[in-house]
């Protein structure tokens, strides 16, 4: 682990190679010999790294940089130093993301941490029932329950536990540490280190003699292709399933209530709270520790900024938020003044009549 980064590439391309996969404008001179075997940001890239550049606070850095090819927005193609191997593309970020995801796809999903072959490994607990279809790796420490059944290519890293009759599809990663009960999962679901799904969602009858725990007789539902951060939890559903839609991408400490239907392709910002019963339609992004109340309905397409809370439904396509920036001390103080004394005029103006001659 003494080199910069955690992963080697699996393979070689040369620039030409990139530009046809990427699409790229090809500028007279360009070396499309050059071998690159790795990615790296402008000021740290070497020969042979792939960099890019979209944002112009950045153009400093690729000035000097010593990368062996960048993938630039086209506007910044005339500010390449002479011996990078400019590659202008429409949007640079997306074209970088696509050639490292060609030279490091082990990055893409967690791996064995045990680095066995495919099989069981040394003090792994699979009942007898459990289905397992070959291909199925198995790091130590693994409980299966009974009737589970788990699809080919699938890893369960070390301490997982798979409660019973659990599914789970093929071409998954279960983190270490997960527990995954009372659950549907697609396939080339990623599950991080750290989760809890399908456990008792939080209900119950409150009254002044006591507390009474509702049952929580639901399942969790899990979509192809959805990846869920570490740490995260999803409620199993009071009487009905609480369900993530294909696609969607989970941050880390995300918690996701009873109840709760996540449509497809949505994106769940770190430490953000759904409540039970909310509903989420296709394309919602939600940012960083946002809050939805329960009951609400936030429309196809909408996003809601961060550190905001949702009281109510949000129409499809909506931009919401209320987000206090951080600024100097004094600053916020004056401001906070500011306000109740405009809070205090208008009480007044209303007391004394139609308010016209304090405005």
């Amino acid at each position: 682990m003494n080199e910069p980064i955690a992963f080697k590439s699996s393979k070689t391309l040369t620039v030409g190679e990139i530009a046809a996969m990427t699409g790229a404008q090809l500028l007279p001179g360009i070396p499309l010999d050059r071998i690159i075997s790795g990615i790296a940001p402008l000021d740290t890239a070497t020969s042979r790294d792939l960099s890019f550049l979209e944002n112009p606070k950045y153009l400093r850095e690729l000035a000097h940089t010593r990368a062996g090819a960048c993938l630039v927005t086209q506007r910044f193609a005339d500010r390449a130093p002479p011996d990078l191997a400019a590659l202008p593309v429409r949007d640079a970020y997306r074209a970088y993301v696509s050639i490292a995801r060609v030279l490091f796809p082990d990055a893409l999903r967690p791996s064995s941490l045990f680095a066995a072959a495919a099989g069981d490994a040394p003090g792994a607990s699979l009942h007898p029932s459990a289905r397992l279809e070959s291909g199925v790796v198995v790091d130590p420490g693994v409980v299966v329950g009974p009737g589970a059944e788990i699809g080919s290519g699938t890893v369960l890293a070390a301490n997982a536990v798979i409660g019973p009759r659990v599914r789970i599809g093929r071409n998954c990663s279960i983190g270490a540490h997960s527990t995954i009960l009372h659950a549907l999962i697609g396939d080339r679901v990623i599950i991080h280190p750290g989760c809890h799904i399908g456990q008792d969602g939080f209900g119950f009858a409150m009254g002044p003699s006591g507390h009474l725990k509702v049952p929580q007789i639901g399942r969790v539902i899990i979509q192809d292709d959805v990846e869920v951060g570490a740490g995260s939890t999803i409620d199993r559903g009071a009487n009905r399933d609480t369900v993530v839609g294909e696609g969607t991408k989970i941050d880390n400490l995300v918690q996701i209530g009873h109840n709760v239907v996540i449509g497809r392709h949505c994106v769940l910002v770190a430490q953000t709270g759904i409540s039970g019963s909310a509903t989420l339609e296709d394309f919602v992004v939600l940012g960083a520790r946002v809050g939805v109340n329960n009951h609400v309905t936030i429309g196809e397409g909408a996003q809601i900024g961060a550190v905001s809370v949702v009281h109510g439904d949000v129409p499809p396509g909506g931009r919401w938020g209320f987000v206090l920036t951080a600024k100097p001390a004094k600053v916020w103080l004056r401001e906070a003044r500011a306000l109740a004394r405009l809070g205090a005029r208008g009480m007044a103006d209303k007391s004394g009549g139609d308010g016209a001659e304090g405005c």
